[in-house]
């Protein structure tokens, strides 16, 4: 599970690192992309549960993070469309990208209870995570109020998913 918190913390430190550097803030078309990655690592991790999973609280939640978080990445795509604005792959996406891929081979390994505990637990901490660089770092340097907007119903919506998470993490063994 330490592994797993220190992965989400990564995130959550690269989105800040990276606002914070040279004083960078990301720009809107950035930001559209580091919550759509965010957003889409979450739906293949869904996807992965869904396969690997035997749970059926396990597999209900999984059901809710792929609904959610596609349902929020298609009003961020039809929000670039109507706004003309291309998004754009930077740094943050790219170290997200890679820590969920990392993520991803650890739980492929393991089954039953052990995945759903570790399936779960990641959730979690990555919830925490992008909650938290959702509220300190792209909610704040979005200009965009549409933008802005659409990310802090992704948050409200998040938060519940944490929540939900926590709440798995007492009940699986």
């Amino acid at each position: 599970m330490l592994k797993r918190i220190l992965g989400a913390t990564f995130i959550a430190a690269s989105l800040a690192t990276a606002s914070v550097a040279a004083d960078a803030k990301p720009t809107d078309p950035q930001i559209v992309h580091v919550a759509y990655t965010a957003g889409q690592i979450d739906v293949t991790a869904a996807e992965q549960a869904l396969k690997k999973s035997k749970n059926a609280d396990v597999i209900e939640f999984a059901k809710t993070m792929e609904r959610d978080h596609k349902a929020v990445n298609d009003q961020a795509l039809a929000l670039v469309k109507k706004l003309k604005v291309t998004p754009e792959d930077n740094a943050i996406s790219q170290s997200l990208s890679t820590q969920a891929a990392k993520e991803l081979t650890t739980l492929a390994a393991l089954d039953g209870a052990a995945f759903d505990k570790a399936y779960v637990e990641n959730e979690v901490a990555y919830h925490k995570s992008v909650n938290d660089a959702l509220a300190k770092v792209l909610i704040p340097s979005a200009e965009n109020k549409e933008l802005e907007s659409l990310l802090e119903t992704g948050l409200t919506l998040f938060k519940q998913h944490q929540m939900h998470a926590e709440h798995l993490t007492s009940m699986i063994k």
